[in-house]
């Protein structure tokens, strides 16, 4: 499988920025891994561990613990948008890369179609001057597009433009329907 690639599903990206108006600035905590990045990288938890919004890591290992937090409640697009993958869905959250700022080439481990985890990412508010790099390679996503990334190869983000940079990620366990709909766009990407 290749290790980055669009799936054949959009979303309306004002609908989800109608959403995103609904969270204020203090909502967002900054990234529990502060060694990874420069500037500002900031999250807001939609689906956590025990649902609760200050609780930001994503632990992969505490699947059956995780369940929306308030958050989600007014964010009605967004729980559409969760409603069209119908598999296991673990951490949920917008995850902001603030003007300037970047996130250092690192990797997360166990985040690959292989792994039977995944975390699909559906940019709410991007612009041109985001350098998305993924095992060597940039990777330009649109507002309200829906990617896969192998996120177990090196990666790192740059946001060089003058206006943040925010995307719905969606951690989700691989079953069979998703298994599915990975290979098929997959495979229509080429």
């Amino acid at each position: 499988m290749q290790s980055s690639f669009k799936l054949s599903v959009a979303f309306d990206a004002q609908r989800l920025q109608a959403d995103l108006r609904g969270i204020v600035d203090s909502e967002y905590i900054p990234h529990f891994n502060q060694a990874y990045y420069q500037g500002d990288w900031s999250v807001v938890a939609l689906r956590s561990i025990g649902g609760s919004a200050t609780q930001i890591y994503p632990d992969p290992t505490k699947g059956d613990q995780f369940a929306d937090t308030p958050l989600l409640a007014r964010c009605p697009y967004v729980r559409e948008v969760l409603a069209y993958f119908p598999c296991p869905q673990l951490a949920v959250r917008f995850l902001r890369l603030k003007a300037g700022s970047s996130i250092k080439a690192h990797k997360d481990y166990n985040l690959g179609f292989e792994d039977g985890e995944v975390r699909l990412h559906i940019p709410v508010h991007t612009n041109p001057e985001v350098f998305f790099v993924l095992g060597g390679e940039r990777v330009v996503m649109a507002e309200g597009e829906c990617w896969y990334n192998d996120f177990n190869l090196t990666h790192s983000v740059n946001n060089r433009g003058v206006t943040d940079r925010i995307h719905l990620a969606i951690d989700c366990v691989v079953n069979d329907w998703l298994r599915e709909r990975l290979l098929a766009d997959a495979q229509a990407a080429g």
